[in-house]
C-alpha cells in the first residue's frame, strides 16, 4: 500500500515568518496543521561558515498529492535562500486523524 500522508519539516527565522507561512499553507489547504515549534538551536554549515541560529520548527501534515503546491509555497514565502523542507512518509497512526489529513489537504489541478 503507497503511502500518501507526509510530515514536512521546514524551519523559520521567527514567529512573523512561521504564523504567515502556516495561516498561508492551512488557508490554502495545502496542509491540515502545522505546528510551530519555538526554541530550536540550529548549528549548520553554511558557504563554508559554521553558522547558529535561533529557529522555529513548522511540522506540517499534508498528503503526497499536496505536497509540490505545498514545497512551492514554501519556497516562495521563505526569506531563507536554501529554505529547510523535508518531507517523512506517516507510517501509522490514529485511524481517524489520519482521514482527517485525508479530508482536509486538497492538492490543486494541475
Amino acid at each position: 500500500m503507497e503511502n500518501k500522508r507526509l510530515l514536512v519539516i521546514s524551519t523559520c527565522p521567527d514567529m512573523e515568518c512561521a504564523q504567515e507561512i502556516a495561516s498561508a499553507v492551512v488557508g490554502a489547504s495545502l496542509v491540515a496543521c502545522v505546528n510551530i515549534l519555538p526554541g530550536a538551536t540550529s548549528v549548520y554549515r553554511w558557504q563554508d561558515q559554521i553558522e547558529q541560529a535561533q529557529e522555529l520548527v513548522l511540522l506540517m501534515k499534508t498528503t503526497a498529492e499536496a505536497y509540490p503546491a505545498l514545497e512551492t509555497a514554501i519556497q516562495d514565502l521563505h526569506p531563507y535562500e536554501l529554505p529547510e523542507i523535508i518531507a517523512v512518509p506517516i507510517e501509522a497512526g490514529l485511524a481517524g486523524y489520519l482521514d482527517w489529513i485525508d479530508l482536509t489537504t486538497v492538492a490543486p489541478s494541475p
